[in-house]
């Protein structure tokens, strides 16, 4: 079967995602207790709304600082989302690796912040995907959404049935099946290096 695009989600797959720390720095911020600021953000459904692309970055920040009771500045939430980010160098290396033989891209459900900025946030990223690192939030749906998939694999002038998504979330792997793409359960280096060298995507 031939592979012409490896979609990589990013965060707790490319990179190790630590949202305390993310939390711990918007409460520092805000004076604000680390649930506070949990519940303002994840639990009223702003961070959703912002991944799925129905509201932009000036809006997000701004209802950011509303819950939070402070000003949010576009490099304040910067630095608290690369505070909560370091690259998984091995699978950044398969990915790499992979690079040499089919199309290599990033999907993860985020603002287009993320996106815009994945040189600062997270330089090994930046230079291993270059233009090809992709928030939800430019097609205007989120994983597991399978538009989101259909929108990516479109852009990239791919075929969905030649794509293989790896995804630490069942139900986004489910998602991208749905739309007709190939999707591994990311669990693990060891995991991911046998899915990819079963479609031949690693040398042997």
């Amino acid at each position: 079967m031939q592979i012409s695009l490896a979609l990589f989600d990013m965060d707790d797959v490319l990179v190790h995602y630590d949202r305390s720390a993310r939390v711990r720095s918007l409460a520092s911020l805000s004076n604000r207790s680390s649930d506070e600021v949990t519940d303002a953000i994840w639990g009223s459904g702003l961070e959703a709304k912002a991944d799925a692309g129905l509201i932009d970055d000036v809006a997000y920040l701004r209802e950011t600082g509303d819950l939070l009771g402070c000003k949010v500045s576009v490099d304040d939430w910067l630095l608290a989302r690369r505070l909560s980010m370091s690259p998984n160098l091995e699978v950044l290396a398969l990915a790499a690796a992979v690079s040499r033989t089919c199309t290599i891209a990033v999907l993860t459900n985020n603002p287009r912040l993320v996106a815009e900025n994945i040189g600062y946030l997270c330089p090994p990223v930046a230079d291993l995907f270059g233009k090809n690192v992709f928030a939800s939030a430019s097609f205007n749906a989120a994983k597991p959404s399978p538009e989101t998939f259909l929108k990516c694999t479109d852009l990239l002038g791919v075929a969905p049935s030649e794509s293989l998504f790896v995804d630490d979330l069942e139900a986004n792997v489910a998602g991208a099946r749905n739309a007709g793409l190939l999707g591994h359960v990311f669990t693990g280096h060891t995991a991911l290096s046998r899915e990819l060298r079963k479609y031949g995507l690693l040398d042997h």
